[in-house]
């Protein structure tokens, strides 16, 4: 197709004439951007179209803009994003007028910017939502968070839709019949875009909301339900409305909503639930080519058929003297009246019979009208789910090519390294050679260097008269290529303007042809109207013989409407005195009915004085139960406090729209008291978290939350009171609340675990690190266990050597059996993300379950950090500088590591997978090995200790009092100190029990999947001597840092 036919029908379509847009002009525009891919013609001709000053043309560009992107290419929203701050600030701009078309233009620009913004957030929905049920199931990629976002934003897609829709209605006067005018049809014509959208939106929330029922709570979804309820009113009333309008008749079928909305608290109403299907049929065209029926040729036709019929009745010699009055004159008076009332009856029965005969017609015809557009709706069904069935085909087909390049790809890759790794070893082997002719090269670079300081003065004098002279030359040289470059800028542009010219030359022919065409169909018309002309004459002729015959019976009606006109007055003076009598009763009605009106006010408010009663007294016993001694054990998490300040607040949002429509209308107060009573049932709720939240804050936030709690509890009863109040019921207002909400948000905000100060999308990648690390870690300590034996080997003879070759090889099993379980551990971890991810990416998985990540890269940085340790406390037990006791602990701290890592590996790994069973017995084999480990300690200690013992035989009785006296003395000391140091280390021990149970509690509210039960314990010898820290991630409960490192590099705890 021609860009010059495209920008002719554009130019024709969007146009200050307040008319319909042509659906052939429109089908012109939607082809283009097919054969352009694209709507960079539309956009180049729009651009130049002074939408800011005709409010008409505006409109007629969002019409056609809205078909372009429904059934346009797939490019033409890529090329329009760029536009869409200039629709948004066009909007705005036109919102400032209140009458005609600005409004209408404002809302229609908004529509199309949301439906942009809807497309470009879900690329998985084409232009006109055409989807089958597994489409919508991939494009929420199977996760409930995707399926609620993407509900809510159909939700304001569809209250655009319906905002347009309704605007549109109330600009129109419904009065007349202003579906048959030009300025009725170009408002109402895009509404039929409209309604194909919004049957489409309503489908596809009715099944995004039972799917979310069946993964939700019901009172999570309460607020989608009640928006939806909102919108399926609108929406029915909206169809009702259109359907009746003689203009959609002709042009689309519109389909019924049911008469309730879904239950969606029940499964099973999903199988109830009946897809709305919009047809258009295929003989509809637009109303500007529709033939209008000649009034004249239907009444001729009408009065023809009715001679007929008459002749055949009472044959055709009643034409010349209907009633045989020349034959019949010696008849009396009573057989002609008679006679006449027999015809009349029986012109009557005639009338009734040819009435039945066009209903029954008619009938027919609609029944077929309708059976056509069944058949045509289940063909586009077929051809609908044709294209859907070619569609899937051609995507698995594209993804199999791709898995197939993947491979290729990974196939040259591993070609390639293993390319790489040989010419590495081959470019050492250069090295070394090249290494060697350095040295020889140096020298003979100094020698070369002198010699060169000589030629260089030389070559300087040569040098600086050869710059200038290529300075000059270069010069030259960019001011020729300027000319040229000018020279050839200006031939293109006149190329360019040629061009044009011969496009708008090209376009201005076919106009002609197109004229002339039109006017030789013109010329044929005239023909035919003179024929039918000289026909309408003779017709007139035979009416005016029926006219004079009529005026005859005119004359005998006449007298009986003077009959009529007598008897009417009589009736109209008893009307008006029925009337008087009426309008008495109808005042006694009204006000009686004004003092129902005002009673049932009362009643109205005597409720919500009683709901506000009971909410009261709620809100007052959460605030005194803040005191009651049960209650200070109670304990909560932030997170659930957060949760909580949230609910409240929605809550209160949706308290201030029904408060705001009692006040309207103070006779129903059905959408005041659930929210009140929610309120009072939030309100009490958050009281108490807060309170729980803050007895294991610390002492300042506790403080500020307790006091922000007591507060808001005495803001909201304050409200609740003045809702009693009939003077204080519409000074009404609950913002303090809402304020004192937003603080404790805030604190809980400061209260809330940070867990690893890692991004989510980097916890994948941290857990491919950090066992990689361990394994590092793993293989460098055995690696100095054997250097370390070799040593022991060469240096140490008999006893010493015996035990640190006993030792070291009991370690070095310990080593090898957790590289057993390092490898398991993988394995079931590979296992877990791919049985659980489902579509999603690993990545994707393991920031989705970051507790779970969380803990696998603590526990696999606690088993790492002990092998470093066991190694270093082996080392000094080897030299002879360290404890036997504490290479057991480092042992036992390796064994509780490595527990915890199976426990967090275990945690969702299936009960029947052989992964898990392999886990299981890497974990025993490490418990054998530490056994082994602290055995082989003890035997080595006794056999030292027994070499070492004191040999009394070359001491004097004096040196042995000596001896005995600095021991006791020894003991003493010790014993001492001791004593002292046990109720430090006691209170300690209970401090870090009783925070870690109070976190552990809490853990298993929030998350009881990712709880792994652990018990406090000591920390290892190594870390004895270290201040303390508090850390919630720690497996003591209290963290020593080692030194020249912060506390949180060292943390450990799974949590």
């Amino acid at each position: 197709m021609e860009a010059g036919k495209m920008t002719v029908s554009i130019n024709k379509a969007i146009n200050t004439q307040e008319v319909a847009v042509k659906e052939k002009h429109a089908r012109t525009c939607i082809l283009g951007t097919h054969h352009e891919k694209g709507a960079q013609t539309f956009w180049s001709v729009v651009n130049r179209l002074p939408l800011s000053g005709n409010a008409v043309l505006c409109w007629k560009f969002c019409h056609v803009f809205h078909k372009l992107l429904r059934d346009g290419h797939s490019n033409v929203l890529k090329d329009s994003v760029r536009y869409k701050n200039e629709l948004s600030d066009m909007s705005r701009m036109w919102g400032h007028l209140s009458e005609g078309y600005g409004q209408l233009c404002s809302i229609y620009l908004k529509l199309l910017r949301t439906k942009m913004e809807f497309h470009t957030k879900n690329p998985r929905f084409p232009g006109n939502l055409q989807m089958s049920d597994r489409q919508l199931d991939e494009a929420g990629e199977n996760d409930v968070n995707n399926f609620f976002q993407l509900t809510v934003e159909m939700f304001d897609y569809l209250e655009c839709e319906l905002n347009l829709f309704q605007t549109v209605f109330s600009s129109l006067d419904m009065s007349r019949s202003v579906s048959v005018t030009a300025a009725g049809q170009c408002r109402l014509a895009p509404l039929i875009q409209v309604i194909l959208d919004c049957s489409h939106l309503y489908d596809y929330t009715v099944k995004l909301l039972f799917k979310l029922h069946s993964c939700l709570p019901a009172d999570t979804l309460q607020g989608h339900r009640d928006r939806f309820l909102e919108q399926f009113r609108k929406l029915k009333d909206l169809f009702y409305r259109s359907s009746n309008l003689q203009y959609f008749k002709r042009l689309i079928q519109i389909p019924q909503l049911p008469e309730n909305p879904p239950n969606f608290l029940r499964a099973s109403a999903l199988s109830e639930h009946i897809s709305p299907v919009v047809v258009i049929p295929a003989e509809a065209s637009s109303p500007d080519s529709e033939p209008i029926t000649d009034l004249v040729e239907m009444e001729t036709a009408s009065q023809s058929l009715f001679d007929n019929k008459f002749d055949d009745i009472f044959g055709s010699s009643f034409s010349s003297d209907p009633f045989n009055f020349n034959s019949q004159n010696g008849m009396n008076k009573d057989d002609k009246d008679r006679l006449i009332e027999q015809l009349y009856r029986e012109i009557g029965a005639l009338k009734e019979e040819l009435e039945s005969f066009k209903a029954e017609s008619e009938r027919r015809g609609l029944q077929l009208r309708g059976r056509i557009s069944e058949l045509e709706a289940e063909l586009a069904e077929q051809r609908h789910l044709k294209q859907q069935a070619l569609d899937d085909s051609e995507f698995l087909r594209t993804e199999l090519e791709e898995l197939k390049k993947q491979r290729e790809d990974t196939e040259k890759a591993q070609r390639s390294l293993t390319e790489i790794e040989r010419r590495a070893q081959a470019n050492e082997q250069r090295y070394s050679k090249l290494k060697e002719k350095y040295s020889e090269l140096v020298q003979n670079h100094a020698d070369l260097l002198r010699k060169n300081a000589e030629v260089t003065k030389q070559v300087t004098v040569a040098r600086q008269a050869q710059g200038d002279v290529e300075r000059e030359k270069k010069e030259l040289e960019d001011s020729f290529q300027r000319v040229s470059e000018q020279s050839q800028r200006k031939s293109q542009e006149q190329a360019e303007v040629l061009e044009t010219l011969k496009q708008e030359l090209a376009a201005s022919k076919q106009e002609l042809q197109v004229l002339q065409g039109t006017l030789e169909t013109t010329i044929q018309v005239g023909a035919e109207q003179n024929t039918r002309i000289a026909g309408l004459e003779q017709e007139r002729d035979s009416l005016s013989h029926a006219a004079e015959q009529r005026s005859k019976e005119m004359a005998a009606l006449q007298a009986e409407l003077q009959q009529l006109r007598d008897a009417l007055s009589s009736e109209k003076e008893s009307s008006r005195k029925e009337r008087e009598t009426l309008q008495t009763q109808l005042q006694d009605k009204e006000s009686a009915e004004r003092t129902l009106q005002q009673r049932r006010a009362e009643e109205q408010f005597a409720l919500l004085q009683g709901s506000a009663r009971e909410a009261e007294r709620m809100v007052q016993d959460a605030l005194s139960r803040l005191e009651d001694p049960a209650h200070i054990s109670c304990t909560g998490s932030a997170d659930y406090l957060l949760s909580r300040t949230s609910a409240a607040s929605e809550c209160i949002e949706r308290l201030q729209d029904a408060h705001s429509k009692y006040l309207t209308n103070r006779t129903d107060v059905s959408t005041v008291l659930p929210c009140v009573a929610l309120f009072a049932h939030l309100i009490s709720d958050t009281i108490l978290q807060g309170s729980a939240t803050s007895h294991m804050a610390p002492m300042e936030p506790a403080d500020r939350l307790l006091e922000t709690c007591k507060q808001c509890g005495s803001e909201a009863i304050s409200y609740l009171s003045s809702l009693q109040d009939p003077g204080s019921v519409a000074s009404a207002n609950c913002t303090a609340v809402t304020n004192c909400l937003h603080r404790i948000s805030a604190i809980g905000e400061e209260l809330r675990p940070r867990g690893l100060d890692v991004e989510q999308e980097e916890l994948g990648d941290l857990v491919d690190k950090e066992m990689a690390a361990t394994s590092a870690a793993i293989e460098t300590a055995a690696a100095r266990i054997e250097e370390m034996l070799s040593k022991a080997r060469a240096g140490d003879t008999g006893v010493k050597l015996e035990v640190n070759e006993r030792i070291l090889g009991s370690c070095t099993g310990l080593m090898q059996a957790i590289q057993v379980l390092v490898l398991a551990s993988k394995d079931l971890q590979r296992e877990i993300v791919e049985s659980g991810r489902g579509a999603a990416s690993p990545k994707e998985f393991y920031a989705k379950n970051s507790r779970w990540t969380e803990g696998l890269i603590s526990a696999s940085k606690a088993v790492g950090w002990g092998a470093t340790v066991m190694v270093d406390a082996a080392d000094l037990v080897v030299q002879g500088k360290g404890k036997f006791e504490e290479l057991m602990v480092c042992s036992h701290e390796i064994a509780a590591s490595t527990a915890q890592l199976v426990a967090a590996s275990k945690v969702k790994a299936d009960k029947d997978s052989s992964n898990l069973s392999k886990l299981q017995q890497a974990s025993r084999g490490v418990n054998q090995a530490t056994a082994g480990v602290v055995a082989s300690t003890k035997s080595g200690k006794s056999q030292i200790e027994e070499k070492d013992s004191m040999d009394f035989s070359s001491m004097t009785l004096t040196q042995i009092k000596r001896q005995e006296m600095d021991s006791q003395a020894l003991i003493s000391l010790r014993s001492g100190s001791s004593q002292q140091q046990r109720p430090l280390r006691s209170a300690g021990t209970q401090l870090g029990a009783a925070f870690f149970r109070r976190h552990t509690i809490n853990w298993c509210k929030i998350h009881p999947e990712a709880h792994v039960p652990r018990i406090p314990r000591e920390p290892p010898p190594a870390l004895k001597d270290q201040e303390p820290h508090r850390c919630r991630r720690s497996p003591w409960g209290w963290e020593r840092g080692l030194p020249g490192l912060t506390p949180a590099a060292n943390c450990t705890c799974i949590y």
